[in-house]
């Protein structure tokens, strides 16, 4: 079911939003204070790619204080809007019985594009 699931998030949509991920990720990195932001937004892009059957997790020992400080960095320079964009596309998903599990794989990304440092895929 996850690999039915994963086909229909690629094919309606899922590999736009990977690929603005990856987009603004290959840009964060052009400076190298933007390189750990840069690696956030290629995580967020694999993951976007395949969201069914995986989740974006704590690592161990996380949030730690250098990821704490990252978060708030992130929030400040205005990345917040990214989990915007993923309720309002949930929102949208989940107008027809359909785009449910749609509109959940989003609802699921919102979290995650807020504080998205000390997280891993598994």
């Amino acid at each position: 079911m996850n690999s039915i699931g994963n086909i229909l998030w690629f094919l309606c949509g899922g590999i736009l939003i990977a690929i603005f991920y990856y987009l603004v990720g290959l840009l964060m990195c052009i400076t190298i204070v933007g390189i750990p932001f840069g690696v956030q937004l290629f995580k967020f892009g694999t993951y976007t790619l395949w969201p069914f059957g995986h989740e974006l997790v704590d690592r161990p020992g996380q949030p730690g204080c250098l990821s704490t400080v990252m978060n708030l960095v992130w929030i400040l320079f205005g990345w917040w809007e990214i989990a915007v964009i993923h309720l309002v596309f949930g929102f949208l998903c989940c107008i027809t019985i359909i785009g449910i599990p749609f509109g959940m794989q989003h609802f699921k990304m919102i979290i995650p594009a807020i504080l998205p440092f000390g997280k891993e895929i598994r």
